[in-house]
């Protein structure tokens, strides 16, 4: 066998190999996910064809997606290694996203229960929250694990202020909306719930930026995350300044959203937000 021949068998190798990994990760987020779940998914997906349960789902797995890449992506230091580091880091993921979920459910909805809105009344509004939620958590924990010079002390503070950081967001949010964000979700109105939804994902973008990247030191690394942050609260402002006067220019979208219902103006605040996020992340 010729050298490249050997190459090439050895990188279709670490290929399959690491896509059998993710399978594994995958089958283990879904045990885990059904574990720490005090009902019946299946009955709630099947039986009930409850649309809310599978949105909120959906997110939780998308969530696992974007760890395992997290922890994917870096140079390679062999292929059992790399299998060993890739599958530590992505089960300490599925695990903190089941901690996102209790820091949703307690910190970032928590005038009503997210149980009942998701269980009784399938309300999309709040599973468009949890969806968002778990995406932008999965964001948080790939930047804290992306990089070199740090570790899983240093992947665990990052979460926890990544955390913080999205409930404090959303604390502004609701101080800068002029309606009870909580109060129009627990309404099961959609369109507030997927415009809040952008924003999460989107600050959970900058977030991940501000996380990732090589471990130098606390000093540095809190500076930089403490920046960043501040950038996000600018960044809310004045992106919900333009979407009101330019993409709905002549029209109010607090009103849009609070009063008429409007899913188009939710989901055009979703795409907004996270379109300016993901440019804001490039640049800075």
């Amino acid at each position: 066998m010729s050298f490249a021949d050997s190459v090439w068998v050895a990188a279709v190798l670490q290929r399959g190999a690491m896509l059998a990994l993710f399978v594994a990760v995958f089958l283990v987020a879904k045990a885990v996910k059904e574990l720490a779940t005090d009902y019946d998914i299946r009955a709630q997906l099947t039986g009930r064809d409850n649309p809310a349960v599978a949105i909120a789902l959906a997110g939780y797995y998308l969530g696992v997606i974007i760890v395992f890449i997290g922890a994917y992506l870096g140079p390679s230091e062999g292929l059992l290694n790399d299998l060993l580091v890739v599958g530590l880091y992505s089960l300490l993921g599925i695990l903190l996203l089941n901690v996102a979920r209790w820091t949703n459910d307690h910190f970032i909805m928590h005038t009503f229960s997210v149980r009942k809105e998701l269980l009784e009344d399938h309300n999309a509004g709040t599973a468009a929250v949890v969806f968002a939620s778990y995406v932008a958590s999965g964001l948080v924990v790939a930047g804290a694990i992306h990089g070199e010079g740090g570790g899983i002390v240093t992947a665990l503070v990052f979460f926890a202020l990544g955390q913080a950081a999205l409930v404090i967001f959303t604390w502004v949010y609701d101080w800068i909306a002029p309606y009870s964000l909580h109060e129009e979700i627990e309404r099961d109105n959609v369109a507030a719930g997927v415009g809040f939804a952008g924003a999460l994902i989107g600050i959970g973008l900058i977030i991940m930026d501000a996380v990732s990247g090589d471990f130098i030191g606390w000093v540095q690394n809190l500076t930089v995350f403490v920046v960043d942050f501040l950038v996000v609260v600018i960044f809310l402002v004045l992106v919900r300044l333009f979407f009101d006067r330019v993409v709905l220019s002549g029209a109010d979208l607090n009103r849009e959203i609070a009063q008429d219902r409007n899913l188009g103006a939710g989901f055009l605040e979703l795409t907004i937000s996270i379109g300016f996020s993901a440019v804001l992340v490039l640049i800075i």
